[in-house]
């Protein structure tokens, strides 16, 4: 696998340096909703869209609204409720384009998972041969998250009943952009009581979304691997093809045939390629060639593909990978090098080992406290996180509604978050060069005195590096890592994901998710950039790839600055419903890199381990050292 790891850091928006507040207005925003027939944007269509247009304060300066008719099936109606009868004669996207690019242009696009409907607007955009106007988005569930609004998950819906907004039907464009301009109103008032900036990003360096080729989309696959193809042995649904070269009929009417006897199309040769398809023309060479080769990969051509399809062999049904184990596919000849430097063993498991909520250790005598600390040398503070952490507290690397405590250590007097966080009524310790442990007796000291803490709405477990627990029986979960608005400059530090195997290597090109491949095969894995300061890796256990039974999260930072300079990494681990896990994570003062967490597959039940282990080196020598082959020039 051959990447080019060419730093691509965040190229940040000047304003989400500072506080875009209210009271001193700075740029206008389009909060944007869109209703799809399914969750790709790259197969999937909008069927309706919303947008409004307001202006510095806030104030709605115009709206539109409109459904589409994209001609496709339009997914789940039981929740849009956009029936085909329904879209029958709407305008096509290129038709309403004009009219809602003059609210977008000139704008900050605002949506609740502005991922999501960014993309979906881009695809629709290139689809029909129009520029996307967006070029700085806000995720209004990240900002919501940033400031600690105390409630359980942070959707819509529950956002609207925390904040007392009048909800009318739920998934209906219109509604859902009224509802979001409140919420949003009311986000920035607390963002800037709490001097927090807001989560703006650039689009320009997000990568762009295209959507597959109209005859053909990429579908899931429903059988099992059954292994490689044989000279001579009949196709067997689940088997892994790959088609490289010029070939007689159009490629995606081949990707169709092959997927409708149920093969699995992929993009790379892997040890997991079954076949691949080639055309073989007088002094034709390709990259997937070589690499089948390398492999022992059979190769056959167009005509004998054609010849096996009506004859394929049923195979064996995909199981949910939260209920059984994945079948291990055969090792790799090569090991790893010595050299190079490998993650910790995953911590011994048991098939019976109780539920994670079971494990929750008993309150300690930090329980309830949510401890910022500002200041002082990174030792210093990283020793009293640590010991909040031990005592059944939590770290704070943000000031937000949830924090309870502040230490404001040497350096830390002019930091306008001291006074900030007095006005909010969060206790302040001035701390100065006071050792660690003298400074926390001081804290509890003064808790009887103080206010009671400010309930956070969030019920997750704080584990310390090290810390492993199983996962409940749910496919979706976040990987999120967040840090400090105030890291020093130019400390881009960027979030990647590796897909790994039984040995601990990747597979193929899509089982490394970084900025350059923001996702891998069939979406099971995606990296999604929420903020300056916070990126994310969505998780779909049940589209994972056969031979993937551990991903590995872990984060780099680029240019000079090491993580010493960026500070401590808040990580949480989210299902739809909520924060599961949280840790902080202190890395020396040299390291590069950090491998944040692991989720890994142990006697049929999945679980994620807190690692925190860093590595003076940069990210281009750890993806080298799980087998992706990398490009750094």
């Amino acid at each position: 696998m051959r990447r080019c790891l060419r730093h691509a850091a965040l190229v940040i928006w000047p304003a989400a340096r500072r506080s875009a507040s209210v009271s001193s207005p700075a740029h206008k925003w389009a909060v944007v909703d869109v209703e799809t027939s399914g969750l790709s944007a790259r197969s999937h269509r909008v069927l309706s869209v919303a947008a409004a247009a307001l202006d510095e304060r806030g104030n709605v300066e115009d709206s539109f609204e409109s459904l589409l008719d994209p001609g496709c099936d339009p997914g789940p109606v039981h929740i849009h409720g956009l029936t085909r009868e329904r879209l029958a004669g709407s305008p096509q996207f290129a038709e309403v384009s004009s009219r809602l690019n003059r609210i977008l242009s000139g704008r900050v696009l605002v949506a609740h998972n502005a991922a999501f409907d960014h993309g979906f607007l881009q695809a629709e955009s290139i689809r029909a041969g129009l520029d996307d106007p967006v070029t700085h988005r806000l995720c209004t569930v990240a900002l919501s998250r940033r400031i600690g609004v105390p409630v359980p998950n942070h959707r819509l819906d529950t956002l609207a009943s925390y904040w007392r907004i009048p909800r009318g039907q739920a998934h209906v464009a219109a509604d859902d952009v009224r509802v979001l301009v409140d919420v949003f109103r009311r986000s920035r008032e607390l963002a800037d009581r709490l001097a927090m900036p807001l989560p703006v990003v650039a689009t320009a360096d997000l990568g762009v979304i295209r959507p597959d080729p109209p005859a053909w989309s990429k579908r899931r696959c429903d059988w099992s691997w059954p292994g490689r193809l044989a000279p001579g042995a009949p196709l067997v649904q689940g088997m892994k093809v790959v088609i490289t070269g010029d070939t007689r009929r159009p490629r995606e009417t081949l990707c169709q045939m092959a997927e409708d006897a149920g093969l699995e199309i992929m993009s790379s040769v892997s040890k997991f390629t079954s076949v691949v398809v080639c055309n073989r023309a007088a002094g034709f060479e390709s990259s997937k060639l070589v690499r089948a080769a390398d492999l022992g990969t059979h190769v056959i051509d167009e005509a004998t593909l054609l010849r096996l399809l009506p004859q394929v062999l049923p195979g064996a049904p995909r199981t949910a990978s939260t209920a059984t184990p994945r079948t291990a596919p055969p090792r790799p000849t090569a090991a790893p090098a010595a050299s190079q430097p490998q993650l910790p063993p995953a911590a011994p498991s048991s098939a019976t080992a109780p539920a994670a909520r079971e494990r929750r250790p008993a309150p300690g005598r930090y329980a309830q406290r949510r401890v910022l600390v500002l200041g002082g040398p990174h030792d210093h503070a990283a020793d009293i996180r640590a010991l909040v952490v031990a005592g059944g507290g939590a770290a704070a690397v943000n000031l937000s509604l949830n924090v309870t405590d502040l230490v404001a250590l040497l350096g830390a007097e002019q930091d306008r978050r001291v006074e900030k966080a007095r006005a909010a009524g969060v206790r302040v310790h001035l701390g100065g060069g006071v050792p660690a442990a003298e400074l926390l007796a001081r804290l509890l000291a003064q808790e009887d005195a103080a206010a009671a803490p400010v309930a956070s709405g969030d019920e997750a477990l704080e584990l310390p590096r090290g810390g492993v627990v199983d996962l409940p029986a749910a496919s979706e979960w976040t990987v999120r890592a967040s840090w400090r608005v105030d890291e020093a400059p130019g400390a881009d530090v960027d979030v990647v994901a590796l897909l790994l195997d039984q040995d601990g290597r990747v597979s193929t090109d899509e089982d490394f998710v970084f900025y350059n491949q923001p996702s891998s095969d069939r979406d099971a894995v995606r990296l999604v950039v929420d903020g300056p300061h916070e990126q994310s890796v969505a998780i779909d256990l049940d589209q994972l790839p056969d031979h993937c039974d551990r991903i590995v999260v872990a984060a780099a930072v680029g240019g000079g600055p090491t993580f010493g300079d960026v500070g401590a990494i808040e990580l949480n681990v989210d299902h739809p419903d909520g924060s599961f896990v949280t840790a902080t994570l202190d890395a020396a003062t040299s390291e590069r890199t950090l491998v944040l967490t692991e989720l890994y597959l142990r006697a049929g039940t999945w679980r994620v381990r807190v690692v925190g282990q860093g590595y003076d080196h940069g990210l281009a020598e750890l993806a080298a050292s799980h087998g992706v082959a990398v490009d750094d020039r």
